[in-house]
């Protein structure tokens, strides 16, 4: 336990609304003052957790992040403004929150969280915030966060919807006891490719503020043993009760995971390299660039586009077939099998999975446009719109 601190006149001003609550009175604001929290991500999840958190007037305040500021950020990331796109997230942080709150102590750790390093970093703090937005990252908070006794503040979005918890609470279950193991890979879209409500973000990210709050101070009910997810476009919450697996190979009682593993092995997420292709092969892959060569010599092989019409609409390939994914088994009598057709979608994810797919069922000339249309744009064609 940290020695508390006292309170300056400047800080019993600050926090006067504090003050007068008895749940949190000086004392309380002294142990928020004394606490020690670490946000992983400064994106959707972090912005409102850590601009509560440093309003709130939590003393030590920790950020990892790897990213830099894009402009695709600004319609959920509230830490972030026009000016600082490019900018290191980290960077942008540091201004936001001085600016809202001076006296708290920002520790900023540039560059992702890994097994290598997140013990050492996890461990100098008292609580960690959860806004990380992939499976190998979730897994990797929630096992450090279990091998070294902190309490994990999770968050989590997609779309309209949204989840939070408490986990690795002292007698509570951890992720791995409600999540043990992880989906298939790209059965779960990212943000990037299913797309998120910009406020959403807001919503569950205070949330997860709340209950770093009244973790610090002791009071109240957490979310610890509860799952608490949250419909945007109807407005309901739902709560689902949550129990200690003592079977988890974490967190059970005869615990397998001693140490940190390799999460995206675990995830399934390392990517093999793809054989070279035989001279009877067509290649699994082609890039930007080198459809770009192709189409300046007049040569115009098939584009199939499988994101959704309202990606479509955004921008897309001249020439284009919509063919959306889940449509793609129904409709693949469209197709042509002899012909070749490069799939593309926003980044390459629903794409290489559809040729996956069309390869199995006999389209050996389907190839797969690394990188998606954001590639294109960003190496190609950089009119084109991105989201």
């Amino acid at each position: 336990m940290h020695p508390l601190p006292d309170l300056t006149r400047d800080e019993r001003t600050r926090y006067s609304r504090h003050l007068i609550l008895p749940e949190v009175g000086v004392d309380g604001q002294r142990r928020l003052k004394a606490a020690r929290v670490l946000c992983v991500g400064a994106g959707g999840l972090g912005s409102p957790a850590s601009m509560y958190l440093a309003a709130a007037g939590v003393g030590t305040l920790g950020l990892v992040d790897p990213d830099v500021v894009d402009l695709s950020n600004l319609q959920r990331q509230i830490l972030h403004g026009t000016a600082d796109v490019g900018r290191s997230k980290l960077e942008s942080a540091q201004t936001r929150l001085h600016g809202l709150n001076p006296h708290v102590a920002l520790e900023l750790h540039e560059g992702a969280l890994t097994s290598r390093n997140a013990m050492a970093l996890l461990g100098d703090y008292d609580v960690i915030v959860d806004g990380t937005d992939n499976f190998p990252a979730r897994y990797l908070v929630n096992d450090a966060c279990v091998l070294l006794g902190k309490p994990n503040v999770y968050g989590a979005i997609s779309r309209f919807d949204g989840q939070a918890s408490v986990f690795a609470a002292p007698g509570g279950p951890c992720y791995r006891c409600v999540f043990p193991e992880p989906p298939p890979p790209g059965s779960v879209l990212s943000c990037a490719d299913a797309g998120v409500f910009g406020v959403l973000p807001g919503i569950i990210g205070t949330i997860q503020a709340t209950e770093t709050i009244k973790l610090i101070l002791g009071i109240g009910t957490t979310l610890a043993g509860r799952l608490l997810t949250y419909d945007a476009l109807q407005l309901k919450f739902r709560e689902l009760r949550l129990r200690k697996d003592d079977g988890c190979p974490v967190c059970g009682t005869h615990p397998t995971v001693r140490a940190l593993i390799d999460y995206d092995v675990f995830c399934g997420q390392t990517v093999q390299p793809e054989p070279e292709a035989t001279e009877t092969e067509v290649a699994f892959h082609i890039t930007p660039l080198e459809l770009k060569a192709r189409w300046d010599r007049g040569d115009h092989p098939y584009l199939l586009d499988v994101r959704e019409s309202s990606e479509y609409g955004i921008v897309h390939l001249p020439g284009a077939t919509l063919m959306p994914l889940g449509e793609l088994v129904s409709r693949q009598g469209e197709l042509d099998p002899g012909r070749e057709t490069i799939v593309y979608c926003h980044v390459g994810v629903r794409s290489t999975e559809a040729v996956a797919y069309l390869r199995r069922a006999g389209f050996s000339r389907a190839r797969n446009l690394r990188g998606g249309i954001d590639a294109w744009a960003t190496q190609v064609d950089p009119t084109l719109a991105r989201y």
